[in-house]
């Protein structure tokens, strides 16, 4: 297959790579827009104030994340609008099964719900790194930076749930 040119904005013509980045910022605008629906219910399965408070957090930065999206969408011209995400359905649905598996009040709920949420941050991570590469490569610095802010927020809130688990939730699980 042929490489579209760039134009004089160093920007790249409309293409069927420009079409499959699109396509993937749709994919990532679903999983956004269904996940800042299922942290709330996170929030209250979770057993330490904590936890919920993280939960709380993320959902905050979740809106934000999704009108980054809108904005990326304003910067190409382009509609928002969400595609199913099947991995997100099926991440989100893994979380629901640790809530219906798992005792109320328990620190094994709270050790469970953390691993589903950074499930779903791995996978924000790898998105989001994926598609601010690929911005940038084909010349749309401006969502290739709001990607890299999302990206970096995303990480964060990773971090945030690890040093959660350690300090906190692992030792109250592995003592019930």
């Amino acid at each position: 297959m042929a490489t579209k040119a760039k134009s004089k904005t160093g920007k790249m013509e409309p293409s069927e790579f420009h079409e499959f980045f699109v396509d993937e910022l749709k994919d990532i605008y679903w999983a956004e827009k269904h996940l800042v629906k299922a942290l709330p219910k996170m929030k209250k399965a979770a057993t330490s104030p904590e936890l919920a408070a993280a939960f709380d957090k993320h959902t905050a930065e979740t809106e934000t994340h999704i009108a980054t999206l809108e904005k990326a969408f304003e910067l190409l011209g382009e509609k928002a609008a969400a595609k199913k995400c099947d991995a997100m359905a099926g991440l989100l649905e893994e979380g629901n099964g640790i809530i219906e598996d798992t005792e109320k009040g328990t620190m094994i709920r709270d050790c469970g719900l953390i691993l589903a949420a950074q499930k779903v941050e791995h996978y924000e991570i790898a998105t989001y790194g994926g598609l601010r590469t690929l911005a940038a490569a084909m010349g749309h610095q401006e969502v290739a930076d709001l990607l890299q802010q999302t990206l970096d927020n995303e990480k964060a809130t990773d971090e945030a749930l690890t040093t959660l688990a350690e300090s906190l939730v692992n030792a109250g699980a592995v003592a019930e």
